[in-house]
């Protein structure tokens, strides 16, 4: 079981980035895929997800109306478009699959990739 997300870079505010989460070793049909971030000297928090079961979407407040999440399942792959970025939004994000669905525990972790927002 693999996960492995991609797309980070740097943008300046109010650019756009799309990351990538690409699994492996499993179906996303059986599994819930989160974003989480992690900014330096801060704890990791939930960015979004979506469900295996409906495909029901969640956001955090602090991104709501500027990211989409979105799923592939053919190509085993979960995006993350992060559209009107701001320096708040520089952390290092991670996907990781649950599934348990959106609001259990995550299974599975992939590595991050960072995402550097400029002024």
């Amino acid at each position: 079981v693999q996960l492995q997300a991609s797309g980070g870079g740097l943008v300046q505010a109010g650019g756009s980035l799309r990351l990538s989460c690409a699994a492996s070793g499993f179906s996303l049909d059986d599994y819930a895929i989160g974003w989480f971030r992690q900014a330096p000297g801060k704890e990791r928090e939930g960015v979004s997800c979506i469900s295996s079961s409906d495909g029901s979407t969640y956001y955090a407040d602090s991104v709501k109306g500027r990211f989409t999440i979105s799923s592939d399942n053919a190509k085993n792959t979960v995006y993350l478009q992060m559209n009107s970025l701001k320096p708040e939004d520089t952390a290092v994000y991670y996907c990781a699959a649950g599934v348990y669905g959106c609001y259990g525990p995550m299974n599975y972790w992939g590595k991050g990739t960072l995402v550097t927002v400029s002024s």
